[in-house]
């Protein structure tokens, strides 16, 4: 029974503690890079918050059995290196895209987000979004916006009162429309306008009631006087 090498141990053992700090992982194919080139991609990565390093495939898999990230397991063919991301995945995924642009021979085989196996497609449809801070930032801006909204229609309740107020008092003439406010609330409306046209009324009344009499007094004499005239020569 042959014994498990030390160094085999400390490889399981690394993997299995990277695993307890996250469920999230990308899986490479670094067949043809040079060592510089993955020094290179390493130091980028490791900007994102990603830790990415070259393991061998049947470790890796002891390390993960019984895991969140064992369905890993099936892009793990090949020479196998695994970027290990506890920063922005979408970052990282568009990272390893833009490397492989210039380094042919890296190859973006896989992954798993908190647990869920990514596909190739999928790693390229998160290498599209946005950084992390770009989607807080757009966010923020869409948080702001109804807030400046609202700002702006509090700020312009007070502008139009007080536009409206003086087009009020422009169209009204000013100081004079309080006067005649004053005024208004004084006397009725139509009360003195209609209290010399109700005297003109009465004094005509009496007017014509005066001549009606006299009319009817000048009948009456003339009426009368020639009844006392011929009452009056019988006497004689």
């Amino acid at each position: 029974m042959s014994k498990v090498r030390p160094e085999k141990v400390a490889t399981v053992d690394e993997v299995k503690a990277k695993v307890d700090s996250t469920a999230t992982a990308v899986v490479t194919e670094y067949r043809g890079l040079t060592v510089t080139e993955i020094q290179t991609l390493r130091k980028q990565l490791r900007t994102l918050g990603a830790d990415y390093k070259v393991f061998k495939n049947t470790l890796v898999k002891r390390a993960i059995s019984g895991t969140e990230v064992e369905p890993l397991g099936e892009f793990l063919e090949g020479p196998t290196a695994i970027a290990f991301v506890q920063g922005d995945v979408s970052a990282v995924a568009k990272a390893l895209r833009d490397f492989a642009k210039t380094s042919p021979n890296l190859k973006v085989k896989g992954g798993v987000v908190d647990g869920k196996a990514l596909s190739l497609k999928d790693l390229a449809a998160l290498a599209d979004l946005p950084s992390r801070e770009v989607m807080l930032a757009q966010l923020a801006g869409l948080i702001a916006s109804p807030m400046r909204t609202m700002a702006g229609l509090l700020k312009a309740v007070p502008q139009n009162f007080a536009y409206g107020l003086s087009a009020l008092v422009s169209k009204g003439g000013g100081a004079p429309l309080e006067a005649e406010t004053v005024e208004a609330a004084e006397t009725p409306a139509g009360v003195e306008e209609a209290a010399p046209e109700a005297a003109s009324d009465d004094a005509a009344a009496v007017v014509a009631e005066v001549a009606a009499e006299e009319t009817e007094v000048a009948d009456a004499e003339t009426t009368e006087a020639p009844v006392e005239e011929a009452a009056s020569e019988p006497a004689e």
